[in-house]
C-alpha cells in the first residue's frame, strides 16, 4: 500500500505560481510512476504530468512549458511547480502512484491522494 498526501494548493491570481507537493508513505516510493491529475468542477479527471522513477517526465499539452514535475526519492515526495497560471487551471489536483511507466489514464494508477484545491482568479 502507498499513502499519498497532497499539499500546497490555494488561491492565486492569473500569472502567479504555486508548488504542489505529494508526500508518500507506506510501500517503497522510489520505483514506479507518480502522476498529477486535475479535476475541474463538472469535468472529468484529466492527466497533467507524470514522472518515472528514473526522472523521465511527460506533460499534457495544456501545461507543457508552464508546469514542472520533479521527485525527491529520499524524501518520498513529488512536486508540481506551476507558473503562469491561468483561470482554466482551476481544479482539484490529485497525485497518484502506479507501476506503469507510460500511464496517463486515471485507471492505470491504483493509489491516490485526497486532492488539493487550486483556484486561479482572473
Amino acid at each position: 500500500q502507498v499513502q499519498l498526501v497532497e499539499s500546497g494548493g490555494g488561491l492565486v491570481q492569473a500569472g502567479g505560481s504555486l508548488r504542489l507537493s505529494c508526500a508518500a508513505s507506506g510501500r517503497t516510493f522510489s520505483s514506479g510512476a507518480v502522476g498529477w491529475f486535475r479535476q475541474a468542477s463538472g469535468k472529468e479527471r484529466e492527466f497533467v504530468a507524470r514522472i518515472w522513477w528514473s526522472g523521465v517526465t511527460y506533460y499534457s499539452d495544456s501545461v507543457k512549458g508552464r508546469f514542472t514535475i520533479s521527485r525527491d526519492n529520499a524524501k518520498s515526495t513529488v512536486y508540481l511547480q506551476m507558473i503562469s497560471l491561468k483561470p482554466e487551471d482551476t481544479a482539484v489536483y490529485y497525485c497518484a502512484a502506479g507501476a506503469l511507466e507510460l500511464a496517463s489514464q486515471p485507471y492505470q494508477y491504483p493509489y491516490w491522494g485526497q486532492g488539493t484545491q487550486v483556484t486561479v482568479s482572473s
